[in-house]
């Protein structure tokens, strides 16, 4: 490139995009609960569960824990897994109630939503799909984001 050419633009990957290629990994490698990733050393693309791949996507390669993430890749992963939760809280409310009767969490958590023994692996893909397609239709209009 010649010092007078514009360099590329820099693509904004958005929290869509990366919960779609948060689905597409679990598709490719596998589903798994309980943890962030299933626990076998001979790959590089063990099977995850929701938080995990879309850790994956944000970074690249698995991360135990989002602090393992520099500050770019963790404002990407906090971005993306807000996204979904807002997506399970009106599609999947789950909320804990102590025995006085007192909310203690107001959203749906991934983990347990992820982890629950009826949840299927189809079901978590299509739930980061279509939480992907939500965020997707509240901000764009004719192809422009809002």
């Amino acid at each position: 490139m010649k010092a007078t050419q514009n360099p590329p633009a820099q693509i904004q990957v958005t929290p869509a995009d990366l919960l779609r290629m948060a689905a597409l990994y679990l598709r490719r490698h596998g589903w798994h609960q309980g943890t962030y990733y299933a626990h076998n050393t001979d790959t590089l693309t063990p099977p995850a569960c929701a938080a995990g791949a879309i850790g994956i996507a944000c970074a690249g390669h698995t991360v135990e824990h989002f602090s393992q993430l520099d500050s770019d890749a963790l404002a990407d992963y906090l971005n993306a897994l807000g996204v979904f939760v807002d997506y399970l809280d009106t599609t999947a409310p789950v909320f804990f109630i102590d025995e006085d009767g007192y909310l203690l969490d107001e959203h749906t958590s991934p983990y347990s939503w992820n982890d629950d023994p009826a949840r299927t692996a189809e079901q978590v893909i299509t739930a980061l799909t279509a939480a992907a397609t939500e965020w997707d239709s509240l901000r764009t209009t004719g192809g422009e984001i809002r």
